[in-house]
């Protein structure tokens, strides 16, 4: 009986699974190198499926141009300057607009954040007025301001205010009730109780806003350029559409895509640095 229950054992741990090292490109490459070619997977793909409809002619030649067109048309316009002036152009319009908006709309967050009669008074009418689309206003604003640049810096303005009232608005309302709490037994000054405690705690909430108001910041820029401007990117986009060449517009596409990508980056960085200051942090 020994004897059986020896070679039973000896069975079952021969048949037993071996547990084999992990190995492979997630452990072979370090952390920082494996994040950046995750990341680029998908626009290598995309650059790989544009390149074989091109070369395979599913898609007409005068509607998608091929890769190499495009970056032979983005030298170009490097080389020539035409690019650089007018991304020069519209990264100071969208500076304006979030200098104007941002603070703006950081100060109108905070009021309706902290005062449930602004809130009672106030946030229907400016919900109604956020709900209107940046293309809706443009004809209006036109009329009132022509196409001069100050239209430019109101319509980017409008755009990145909207997110930030309403995520300033919300995050200073869902501030941890012991925060609070905490406040009031130390009898803080209405001032003090807003820098040093409610901002701090809502700084991801807001930064959020900041980000999305960024985001809409870029598309209203293009809308603007479209429609009303004589330079810029998005100019440069509707002069391209005109004379038909779409690699023009690829690479007004490509240029803002990446502007915005590097803006956002700097945001998250930012909001990392002030997040020392936000209470529990730590």
């Amino acid at each position: 009986m020994a004897a059986f229950e020896q070679l039973a054992t000896g069975v079952g741990a021969a048949t037993a699974p071996r547990a084999w090292p992990a190995w492979g490109w997630r452990t072979a490459l370090p952390v920082p190198l494996r994040r950046l070619l995750l990341a680029l997977a998908l626009p290598a793909a995309t650059v790989a499926l544009w390149q074989c409809a091109a070369v395979q002619g599913w898609v007409p030649a005068q509607i998608l141009p091929a890769p190499a067109l495009v970056w032979s048309t983005f030298l170009e316009l490097a080389r020539g300057g035409e690019l650089l002036d007018s991304f020069l152009i519209s990264l100071t319009r969208i500076g304006s607009g979030l200098a104007v908006g941002g603070p703006l709309g950081l100060a109108l967050g905070i009021w309706l954040g902290v005062s449930a009669r602004a809130r009672s008074h106030l946030e229907p009418t400016l919900r109604a007025l956020f709900a209107v689309p940046t293309l809706g206003w443009i004809p209006i604003l036109i009329l009132i301001f022509g196409i001069d640049e100050a239209l430019k810096v109101i319509v980017i303005a409008k755009a990145v205010m909207v997110p930030v009232v309403l995520n300033t608005s919300r995050g200073i309302r869902h501030i941890p009730q012991a925060y609070l709490d905490a406040a009031r037994v130390l009898r803080l000054r209405p001032w003090t109780r807003l820098t040093r405690l409610a901002l701090p705690a809502c700084l991801p909430t807001v930064f959020s806003g900041f980000r999305l108001g960024l985001s809409h910041a870029f598309i209203a820029l293009i809308v603007v350029e479209m429609l009303a401007a004589t330079e810029g990117i998005g100019y440069m986009m509707v002069w391209g559409r005109k004379l038909f060449q779409l690699d023009i517009v690829i690479v007004g596409i490509v240029v803002v895509g990446l502007a915005g990508y590097a803006l956002d980056l700097l945001l998250r960085r930012l909001e990392r640095g002030l997040s020392r200051w936000a209470p529990g942090h730590g």
